[in-house]
């Protein structure tokens, strides 16, 4: 269990805050008294994901690429840069919009914080770690990536970012933060946008195969959206710079995972095995020392409980 709490922020800004993870920000920070300011163009994002809040006092849209100049009215105390496509199916879709949003959306995300006096959290990813030959993945590792791969428009806008992050707070003093996310979860996510999580439920929902690439054999670990967010907050809290792994330290393989979707969902579905995509990881787990000793944060929510929430989630959404 986490022991740090969020700062109080007066007004926080959240790039691509109606996307997954997102959207989720903006609701806990709102609950904590935090204004918000959301800045996102939706070519990922949702905006039903953010219709809770369009009336809450408090909450501003901004509907900008975060690529180009955009302007907020109120100076902000915290930014949250998470605008980038995150899924395969987003960018293998939009390969330069995903270098152009991790780069020169970085930069302007960077520069709003810098003039702001603001606290920056970038959002970066385990997939700045590759293939890993190291398992599990410390923030010490460089990681196994090709640059040229399918996925490399991904893992190197990411890690151009933290480089871009690291470079501006050793030449400004801007007071940065990195966090890499490891496999996040849970309702919000959109069933068709290639990842496991979502890919699994809808097949097992609608009755069709469950489609495990390969043989099942790669691990993931999967962390549920509210850890998550307590990480990231209790991160954008502390004095400390980063990187630093947001995730869950227990490995599932792609058919146990297969598997207990279908029996949380009580599916007829069988699973089907396809190709498994070009460099797509062997295993992933994150070594979340440096979480648990400076942050305070370790995930509660175990696999069996966050995935009854979003099969529920997803449930609910289907009837809607």
């Amino acid at each position: 269990m986490t022991t740090a709490s969020p700062g109080k922020w007066e007004h926080a800004v959240v790039t691509g805050g109606g996307g997954f993870v997102g959207s989720h920000l903006c609701a806990a920070l709102l609950a904590e008294g935090t204004a918000v300011t959301c800045v996102d163009d939706f070519s990922t994002g949702r905006p039903e994901n953010l219709e809770p809040f369009l009336d809450r006092p408090g909450f501003q849209l901004v509907r900008a690429n975060v690529a180009e100049d955009f302007t907020v009215e109120r100076r902000p105390d915290l930014v949250l840069h998470f605008a980038s496509p995150a899924s395969p199916t987003d960018y293998l879709r939009l390969p330069l919009h995903t270098l152009d949003t991790g780069s020169l959306g970085t930069r302007n995300a960077l520069r709003l914080a810098h003039r702001s006096d603001a606290r920056f959290v970038l959002a970066s990813t385990s997939e700045v770690y590759g293939d890993p030959q190291q398992n599990p993945q410390n923030e010490r590792y460089w990681g196994h990536v090709n640059p040229v791969g399918p996925r490399s428009v991904y893992d190197e806008a990411k890690r151009f970012g933290e480089a871009l992050t690291t470079a501006h707070a050793d030449a400004k003093g801007t007071d940065t933060a990195i966090v890499r996310l490891f496999n996040t979860y849970g309702p919000r996510m959109r069933g068709h946008d290639g990842r496991a999580v979502p890919t699994f439920v809808r097949q097992a929902l609608d009755g069709e195969p469950l489609t495990v690439t390969g043989d099942g054999n790669q691990t993931r670990s999967l962390c549920y959206v509210d850890d998550t967010v307590r990480g990231i907050l209790a991160a954008a809290a502390h004095d400390m710079r980063g990187p630093v792994n947001i995730g869950n330290p227990t490995e599932i393989t792609m058919l146990e995972l297969a598997r207990l979707v279908i029996e949380l969902t009580g599916s007829r579905s069988e699973i089907r095995f396809i190709a498994r995509p070009t460099d797509d990881p062997a295993v992933r787990c994150p070594d979340i020392t440096l979480a648990r000793d400076k942050l305070g944060w370790e995930p509660d929510v175990p696999a069996r409980e966050g995935l009854r929430r979003t099969i529920d989630w997803f449930r609910a959404t289907a009837e809607r």
